[in-house]
């Protein structure tokens, strides 16, 4: 019983969440990501000792299988069977959204995407340039530079405590640092923006903050 109130309530806000954009869950357009890799050649020691904030990026392209590699670390889904993820959520109940600004990405158009766990793929959200609206919102010079930026944002309405949000983001954020050191791909936590203007800027649906702003880009 637990396990299908847990899929029907993923279910919901799946469907809850493409209405806020005005699209349902059938006309979304979802573009699957190449799937992720377990393996890697850095071991987590090494990743821990050279992490680093790193703001100035190489003027060269993500490869969509570097997107797709730093989406599952920051919320990717690690056993199926109860829906668990790459980082720990107050009583699983997953608070975060990971949205993709794409702007010179192989094979991936510019605009804004949703991250969607279930299925390991992208929900175009926006087909505009976003990223040069969150830059003018945010006021960050890396996040103009940046090839890409992640935007990791939290369900204030469903999150009967704010702090398990704030928790969880930070466990989200630190997932990319890490991954980012295995694939030779910086990035940094802004921090100094207005989340309001930011969330206004990119079209958040009300229930939603923005918690993390995270440009990424090769070293």
């Amino acid at each position: 019983m637990k396990l299908i109130s847990y899929v029907m309530g993923a279910i919901l806000f799946c469907v809850l969440s493409s209405a806020a954009y005005g699209q349902s869950a059938s006309s979304a357009t979802l573009i699957k990501l190449p799937g992720p890799k377990y393996d890697g050649a850095v071991s987590i020691e090494r990743a821990l000792k050279e992490r680093r904030s790193v703001r100035i990026y190489k003027d060269a392209p993500l490869s969509l299988s570097d997107v797709s590699q730093i989406l599952w670390a920051a919320q990717g889904i690690t056993e199926p069977s109860r829906g668990l993820r790459t980082a720990p959520s107050a009583r699983a109940q997953y608070f975060l959204a990971i949205y993709l600004f794409a702007e010179n990405v192989t094979g991936l158009k510019q605009g804004m995407y949703r991250y969607a766990p279930a299925g390991h793929a992208l929900e175009a959200v926006a087909d505009s340039e976003m990223k040069g609206k969150l830059y003018q919102a945010a006021g960050q010079g890396p996040i103009q530079k940046a090839p890409a930026a992640l935007v990791i944002t939290g369900a204030k309405d469903r999150a009967r405590n704010e702090n398990w949000m704030y928790l969880e983001a930070g466990h989200a954020a630190q997932n990319v640092f890490l991954e980012g050191v295995s694939l030779g791909i910086g990035t940094v936590a802004m921090a100094g923006f207005d989340a309001d203007a930011a969330g206004k800027a990119i079209g958040l649906p009300a229930g939603e903050k923005v918690l993390y702003i995270m440009p990424i880009g090769k070293k």
